[in-house]
C-alpha cells in the first residue's frame, strides 16, 4: 500500500454515483421489497395447496440478479479499497445486507424446488458462500473503520495502515450492531444450508413464515439507513465534492429498466402456461385456423379470425 495517503485527510470527498447513485439503490431496494413479497405470496399459496409457477419462476429471475449485482457490487468495493471512503463502502455494505435479504427469503420460498434439482442447490449454496465471504470481508472494514475512529474523507483502506485515535463515545451500538451483522450473516448461510438438505417436512412452515418475517425487518432496516444515509435520497455523513449522486443518467436508469427483463419473462411464461397447447408435429397441423378445424395458432384477439391468403373467397 505504498500509494496509499492516509497522513493528510481530504476535506472533502469524491461523489460515487456508481454505488451509491439514485437507480443503484432503487433496483436493490424495489427488488429485495418485490422479492420478498412474491415469498410470501407463495409460502401462502402452498398452504392453500395452490400453484404459483408463474411468482415461482419471476421469483427465481428477480433473486438470481440480484445476488449477482450484490457480488459484482462488491468485487467493486473491495477493488476499489485505497480510493472508496467508509461512506460509499458502508453503502456497498448495506446493499449486500439487502441482496442477502433477496436470497434468503427466496431459498424460503422455493426450498422444493432447490430440492429437487441438484444443480440448482449446489449454484445457490456457491452464489451465498461468495455473498458471505464479500459481505464478512467488507463488514470487517467497516468495524475496524468504526473502532479506529477512521477519518470519513481517508480511503477505507487506511483502516490497516493508520493507528487507532480511540473509538467514540457513541460508537459502542455502531461496533456491536456491526458484529451481530456479521454474525447474523454466517448464521443464516449455515441455516440455509441445513434448510436445504433436511427431508423432515413438519417444520417447514413455521421456518418459512418466521424467515420471512425477520428477512423483511433485517431489509427494511437496511433500506432505511440506505435512504437516509446517501445523497441520492438523504443526508450524507461528510462533505461531498458535487451532487453526482442525485443526477440520472442513463448509468442510474440502466438498473431500474433491468427490472423489467423479468417481468417481460413472465408474461411469456403466463402466456405460455396459459395458451400454447402441448407441442404437436409441423406437418401433422393445418397452418391456420379454418371454420371446420382449429389447430394450435393463436389468434389475435384485436383482428379476428385469421385467414390464409391462398384460399379461396
Amino acid at each position: 500500500m505504498a500509494d496509499l495517503n492516509c497522513t493528510v485527510a481530504p476535506s472533502q470527498a469524491s461523489t460515487d454515483a456508481g454505488v451509491a447513485g439514485a437507480g443503484t439503490l432503487l433496483s436493490f431496494i424495489i427488488t429485495a421489497g418485490i422479492a420478498l413479497l412474491m415469498s410470501g405470496i407463495i409460502v401462502l399459496h402452498e398452504l392453500r395447496s395452490k400453484e404459483a409457477k408463474v411468482i415461482r419462476k419471476l421469483l427465481l429471475s428477480l433473486s438470481d440478479q440480484q445476488v449477482i449485482t450484490g457480488i459484482g457490487i462488491q468485487s467493486v468495493g473491495l477493488a476499489k479499497m485505497k480510493t472508496m471512503v467508509p461512506y460509499h463502502f458502508f453503502i456497498i455494505w448495506m446493499l449486500s445486507l439487502l441482496s442477502t435479504v433477496t436470497h434468503i427469503g427466496t431459498l424460503l420460498a422455493l426450498v422444493n424446488d432447490f430440492k429437487r434439482d441438484w444443480v440448482l442447490r449446489w449454484l445457490r449454496q456457491f452464489f451465498m458462500f461468495v455473498n458471505l465471504v464479500l459481505s464478512v470481508i467488507s463488514g470487517i472494514f467497516i468495524l475496524m473503520a468504526t473502532m479506529k475512529d477512521l477519518k470519513q474523507t481517508l480511503p477505507i483502506a487506511c483502516v490497516w495502515v493508520v493507528s487507532s485515535t480511540g473509538a467514540p463515545s457513541n460508537a459502542g451500538i455502531s461496533i456491536a450492531g456491526t458484529i451481530a451483522v456479521i454474525s447474523g450473516q454466517c448464521i443464516f448461510f449455515g441455516v440455509g444450508v441445513w434448510y436445504l438438505h433436511i427431508r423432515e417436512r413438519r417444520w417447514i412452515t413455521l421456518i418459512q413464515t418466521v424467515g420471512l418475517l425477520v428477512m423483511v425487518a433485517i431489509g427494511a432496516t437496511a433500506a432505511v439507513r440506505v435512504i437516509l444515509l446517501s445523497q441520492a435520497f438523504g443526508r450524507p455523513s461528510l462533505p461531498l465534492a458535487d451532487t453526482g449522486e442525485k443526477d440520472w443518467s442513463f448509468g442510474q436508469l440502466l438498473p431500474l429498466l433491468l427490472l423489467l427483463l423479468p417481468l417481460v419473462s413472465a408474461v411469456e411464461i403466463m402466456r405460455g402456461e396459459m395458451k400454447v397447447p402441448s407441442p404437436v408435429p409441423d406437418d401433422s397441423i393445418n397452418l391456420l385456423e379454418t371454420k371446420s378445424k382449429r389447430n394450435s395458432f393463436d389468434a389475435n384477439p384485436f383482428w379476428g379470425e385469421p385467414r390464409s391468403h391462398f384460399s379461396k373467397g
